[in-house]
């Protein structure tokens, strides 16, 4: 008889990430400045023939030579590495590690998520002190959060038989249990503890400035969650304690601030802090242990409708000055709720992403708060409750002197400047999304969307800028990002037709399709593991300058020009459940812009710097949405040229 049991099938094993040739690196890279040299010829500079001719020889000699060497050492340190030549070695230093800025507003990200309609109206208009139904969503949030990763990690959800669960899987435990903490020159990530430790079953939440930890789940083998009401009850009598401690006069020391400060003033504090007393070691080792992040706002951020509301409730998740110093910002990943339910997250970038955060969030999102899981469909008021239950959490203080309030209060006035001066806006465009996009144009949105920020830019700036758009690698092992280099001769080109008045619209559109496809075709560059930034730069560190190597294509001005990323920008998930998202310009004078691109609207995030006289993020908002409206307008009229063209000749 044939037997009718199934083999289970096999779990994938992903390609490692390759380093790509040599050569076709070197001629992608020396395609990638064409436009540079194009602008520095008709701006008076070197003829385009001869600045491109001089590029060339040193790829050539680069190639012939050192460049060879450094080649071979990488492919050496890629048979030694155990994941990939970029990822087990430089890339998280160089990207983030070694970077001195504080992380508030510069590194972490921000992600602003839509109102619970499960959450009554009334509750909704609390702006002051925590409220119950704000620790209710708190509790929800939470229990959502781990309930996904608890249903990954036992493959329920993306197993290991598909490339997305491999991927998933890796990169979102990175999310929990770990944190970044200031070293000197280069920063390090704790050591993540063994899932039976205590303290890895344990959220932190911060009120009013104070630390508590919650342990949420039973000890049992295997770990279960606690129940979602277990949770909320346990939150509930923390922040009675808080409340309890507030009422009696009693001001938290505003620790979070030194989190916020530049990673050598935090380093020199946390180490200081740490030899204070056995009690801030606890503390600090038990909020890096702890799975993750949620702070209570004690106010909502007003208004708390329209647009100046999406912005309010943004920059508060980003971080304001009422509540800078109630957060970790050394954690990958912290939820935070305001008095009037509104929600977000915010983490440290090292560790992942910010697409795999906003994947974990999605999921915990498309289920609001469901009143089954209660014991009461209403939270009870917090005046009915008693004196503060002493079982279910603990306090994490901490032990400090004059001194380290003096050094909280200098950093809190630091980052009240950084926020002060972070142009932070949250804009909607509703006309039309993707849906259209892929109609009309039959290209990718995404790329649609980078030629929108390649003309805005151009119209607010008159000039062209190096422009970073995030690629995934994740059908590698270990893969993280690479570079799409959006400004391209094709993008120019087309960019300069727009604002030509003597150009046709068919050949505006001619520009536009050549554009879209050059882009594209970078975007699979990217994707697929033959992108040049990551392995520029890994060539770059190969070169061993104390033994006299050099190589005048890294040391040319151009080299770093072509990198210089004024426009650093990403795109998310479509964002129907997300207000909209953000994150920091790299560069003072540049702006960063991440945006949700859904069928049929499309949300940026785009933060600049006010004291900068060159940027705006109004401005550029403004640009965008007449790009997006002239690109439309494009697309129809020589779509109707074409018809009325057909039909002339019938």
């Amino acid at each position: 008889m044939r037997s009718t049991s199934t083999v289970a099938p096999k779990p994938l094993s992903l390609p490692r990430l390759p380093v790509p040739e040599l050569r076709k690196t070197l001629d992608r890279y020396l395609t990638s400045i064409e436009p540079f040299l194009l602008e520095d010829e008709a701006h008076g500079g070197l003829p385009f023939h001869s600045a491109y001719s001089l590029r060339a020889k040193w790829a050539d000699e680069f190639a012939a030579g050192v460049g060879q060497l450094c080649q071979d050492r990488l492919l050496a340190l890629d048979r030694a590495s155990p994941h990939n030549w970029l990822d087990d070695n430089f890339w998280i230093k160089k990207a983030y590690l070694e970077w001195r800025s504080p992380l508030l507003v510069n590194s972490n990200w921000w992600l602003a998520f839509q109102d619970d309609n499960q959450i009554p109206a009334h509750a909704k208009e609390e702006i002051a002190g925590i409220t119950p139904w704000q620790v209710r969503r708190g509790a929800w949030l939470v229990h959502r959060v781990l309930c996904f990763k608890d249903r990954l990690d036992r493959q329920e959800l993306y197993p290991d038989t598909t490339r997305t669960g491999i991927w998933l899987r890796d990169s979102v435990s990175k999310m929990f249990s770990i944190a970044r903490i200031p070293k000197p020159i280069c920063d390090i990530f704790s050591k993540p503890p063994l899932p039976t430790q205590p303290d890895a079953q344990k959220i932190y939440i911060m009120i009013h400035g104070w630390c508590y930890a919650i342990p949420v789940y039973h000890p049992t083998s295997p770990l279960t969650l606690v129940g979602v009401q277990a949770m909320e009850t346990r939150i509930r009598s923390a922040v009675a304690d808080a409340q309890q401690r507030l009422a009696s006069g009693e001001k938290a020391v505003p620790i979070g601030a030194l989190t916020a400060d530049t990673r050598d003033k935090w380093t020199a504090n946390l180490q200081q802090l740490l030899d204070l007393s056995p009690q801030n070691q606890k503390t600090h080792q038990v909020i890096c242990n702890s799975l993750l992040g949620l702070s209570f706002d004690g106010a909502a951020p007003t208004p708390l409708t329209g647009q100046e509301g999406l912005t309010s409730h943004l920059c508060a998740i980003r971080a304001a000055n009422s509540n800078v110093a109630n957060r970790i910002f050394d954690k990958p990943y912290t939820i935070i709720v305001d008095p009037s339910t509104r929600a977000g997250s915010s983490g440290e970038h090292s560790p992942c992403d910010a697409m795999v955060p906003s994947i974990v969030a999605e999921w915990a999102l498309v289920d609001g708060v469901d009143a089954s899981f209660f014991d009461a469909p209403e939270p009870a008021p917090f005046a009915s409750q008693a004196a503060a239950d002493n079982t279910g959490w603990e306090r994490l203080d901490w032990d400090v002197d004059a001194k380290f309030e003096a050094e909280c209060s200098a950093a809190l006035v630091r980052a009240k400047a950084i926020i002060d001066d972070s142009d932070a806006n949250v804009f909607w465009f509703q006309e039309y999304g993707t849906d259209w996009i892929k109609a009309a144009l039959k290209q990718s949105p995404d790329a649609y969307i980078q030629m929108v920020l390649q003309l805005a830019y151009f119209k607010t700036r008159g000039a062209f800028t190096a422009t970073y758009e995030t690629a995934l690698t994740r059908m590698f092992k270990r893969g993280r990002t690479e570079t799409i280099r959006t400004f391209t001769k094709e993008s120019r080109a087309w960019v300069l037709g727009m604002v030509d008045g003597n150009t046709s619209q068919q050949t505006r559109r001619n520009l536009l399709h050549h554009a879209l496809h050059a882009h594209s075709a970078l975007t699979r560059e990217a994707a697929t593991g033959r992108g040049i930034d990551r392995h520029l730069l890994g060539l770059r560190l190969m070169l061993r300058p104390l033994s006299g190597e050099e190589a005048a294509l890294f040391d040319d001005e151009l080299f770093q020009r072509s990198q210089t990323w004024r426009l650093s920008t990403s795109g998310l998930s479509a964002g129907d459940l997300f207000k909209g998202t953000g994150f920091g310009a790299t560069y003072e004078d540049g702006y960063g812009i991440n945006y949700l691109a859904a069928p049929d609207m499309i949300k940026f995030g785009i933060e600049s710097k006010f004291s900068c006289s060159r940027t705006s993020t109004d401005g550029l908002k403004d640009a965008i949405f007449e790009a997006l409206n002239d690109m439309q307008t494009l697309c129809l009229a020589t779509d109707a040229a074409v018809v009325s063209e057909r039909t002339s000749h019938l």
